[in-house]
Parts: C-alpha cells; sequence; structure tokens
C-alpha cells in the first residue's frame, strides 16, 4: 500500500510521528509510506545519511499544519497546502490509498469529506475505533456524525460488521448490536427504534438486537453501533474509567510494604492487564464511509501509536473502500426490495 501521514499532526509531532513511520516502514517493506510536512522540519528527522531510514519512506512537502484550537473547515480552505489537506489529496488522485493524521480530529473528517469523498451508497461516515476492553469491540460511531437518522445506523451497522470480520481477522460473520437503554425492540428513542427494525431487516448480518450500556465491555458484540454523539460519550467513558481503574490499582498496590511484595509477585499480569486496555495498541480510529482508508489517531500520539496505527492500514488492505461500497449497496437493495 501507498500511505501518507500528516507529519505535522499531533502534540507530539513531527518527531514522534516520524519515528513511528520510519518504524512501521521497517516493518511493512513492501509498503511506501510518504510523511506529509514542511519538508525542512520533517526531513532532517530522518536522519542525516541515506541509510539511517528505510528506503520505502519520502517526504512531500506540504504548509503548514491546522491547529487543536482552529476552526476546520476555515482552516482548510483558507491553507489548502495544509500538511492534512494534502495527504488527503494524495488519496484522491491516486498518490496514496490511505492517510492518516493525529492532528485536529474535525480537521481531519472535513480534509476527508472534501479531499477524498464519501462512498457512494453512505450518507455520513463514522469514526470507528477500539474500545478498550479485554476483549476487542468496535464502536461506531465515535462521533463523525453527531445528528443521524435510521438510515445512517443502519449503513454504520454494514460498515463496521463487514470491517470487523477483516480487522479482527473473525471466522464467523461480526456479531452487531445497537446501543439503546433496553433489550427490547421497542424500547428507547425513535431513533433507536427505527434503527433496530431497519437493521433487523438485513438477512446476511448477525444482529444481536440492542445492547445496554452495561453490556458494552462484556463481550455480547463485536461491533457497537450508535449516533456519534453517545458514541464519542461512551468512548471517552471507557477510556476515563479504564484508567481511574488503573490508578486505583497502582495505588493500592504502593500504599504498603506487603502491598508492594504482592505488586512485585504480580506485575507481569497488571502490565498485561495494562497493555490490554492501552489504545496506543491499535493507534487510531478508522474513518468508514469515505472513499479510501483514512485513520484519525490520538492527538497525543506517540511513535507506537502511530506505528500501530499504520500497521492496521496495511492489515486492512488497499480494497477496503471498495468492499464495504459493495457491502453497504447489497445491504441497500436486499432492505428495499423488503420495503424498507
Amino acid at each position: 500500500m501507498k500511505i501518507a501521514i500528516d507529519a505535522l499532526g499531533g502534540d507530539n509531532a513531527p518527531r514522534e510521528v516520524a519515528a513511528g513511520a520510519t518504524a512501521a516502514a521497517r516493518r511493512l517493506p513492501d509498503d511506501r509510506i510518504f510523511l506529509v510536512g514542511t519538508e525542512s522540519l520533517v526531513a532532517p528527522l530522518l536522519g542525516s545519511d541515506a541509510t539511517d531510514a528505510p528506503s520505502n519512506v519520502s517526504v512531500r512537502d506540504s504548509g503548514g499544519a491546522v491547529g487543536m484550537d482552529e476552526e476546520p473547515a476555515h482552516a482548510l480552505r483558507s491553507r489548502p497546502d495544509a500538511s492534512v489537506a494534502v495527504a488527503a489529496r494524495m488519496v484522491k488522485e491516486g498518490e496514496a490509498d490511505a492517510f492518516f493524521s493525529a492532528g485536529n480530529t474535525g480537521a481531519t473528517v472535513a480534509a476527508a469529506l472534501l479531499g477524498v469523498g464519501r462512498l457512494k451508497s453512505c450518507r455520513r461516515p463514522a469514526i470507528a475505533t477500539v474500545l478498550p476492553f479485554p476483549k476487542p469491540v468496535l464502536l461506531l460511531d465515535a462521533g463523525a456524525t453527531v445528528a443521524c437518522r435510521p438510515q445512517d445506523l443502519f449503513n454504520f451497522a454494514i460498515l463496521g460488521g463487514v470491517f470487523a470480520e477483516r480487522f479482527f481477522k473473525l471466522k464467523d460473520k461480526a456479531r452487531v448490536g445497537l446501543i439503546n437503554v433496553g433489550e427490547e425492540p421497542g424500547k428507547g428513542t425513535d431513533l433507536a427504534k427505527g434503527s433496530h427494525d431497519l437493521i433487523a431487516d438485513v438477512s446476511n448480518l448477525n444482529f444481536v438486537g440492542n445492547v445496554e450500556g452495561r453490556d458494552i465491555g462484556g463481550g455480547v458484540a463485536d461491533v457497537l453501533v450508535t449516533d456519534g454523539f453517545t458514541g464519542n460519550i461512551v468512548l471517552k467513558t471507557a477510556e476515563g474509567v479504564s484508567r481511574e481503574i488503573l490508578g486505583m490499582v497502582r495505588e493500592a498496590m504502593t500504599g504498603s510494604l506487603p502491598a508492594k511484595l504482592a505488586a512485585g509477585v504480580l506485575r507481569p499480569r497488571l502490565v498485561s492487564v495494562r497493555e490490554q486496555v492501552d489504545p496506543e495498541n491499535y493507534g487510531g480510529s478508522f474513518l468508514l464511509g469515505v472513499d479510501g482508508s483514512v485513520v484519525i489517531g490520538h492527538g497525543n500520539s506517540e511513535a507506537r501509536g502511530v506505528e500501530n496505527a499504520i500497521l492496521g492500514i496495511s492489515r486492512a488492505g488497499e480494497s477496503l473502500s471498495r468492499d464495504l461500497e459493495n457491502a453497504l449497496s447489497d445491504a441497500q437493495s436486499t432492505a428495499k426490495g423488503n420495503g424498507a
């Protein structure tokens, strides 16, 4: 694959982004990685000697970054040479198959919509992110489309199911659930009830029905679907709770000599638990519904997170958007045939 990286996006750019990209390039010798950013800032990070960086990494010169506090649409209109905009255009023009940015999320979504474009069968995109639980769960939408229609959640269910099967390498059809306040089909808002009816009508989707908040981390579904407003709250709550619980465990294990001795015995297992819920393991969230692979990284991404995000892009493959478009088209045709 050819992958464009917004080298200037994120709190730790460009140094950590360049380090993560070069680490990924060494593990993906058949892929080509472009670091998009002001050449005078990015090129020195690859080393003074040509042998310092892998041969499949190069720099694509651009303007500066879109700041975290800037209004995305205005910034992109006024600075079309911004690093995230150039990375998006590379996908649109076929120079790259995917792009990654850990910068301003709104700017990344806007650049993807304006520069890459939506899939023909998708009205609105969704951010698909892995929740920090021991059993991986894909959540969408995590914030791209705040105000949704039932048709949008229907599309998210199809997109999430296909993506989860590929990304998690599932042997069976992905189990898709709809986040709601009750398990019964008639529960919830008009959006939830309307979405349930549409999703349940898809014959080749493994729909497990409504999933309540208490069961989100219980492994009852591989994919959880909701609107972007609810999804973003679920994501931030899950990340916050995981962080607080790990902090409580750390404090309990260092409060006294016996606790410290116990911590020494349990340390390998505790490190394993911490790794399981660390968002850096996945590195970013895929923006599904656009005509190319787009991954949004955490604003504070370090080299390991950037590396894992690039590895995830390569694992998803260059045919991802085409396969998603075909799945959406088939599901929508079936639903229309059934009178939906």
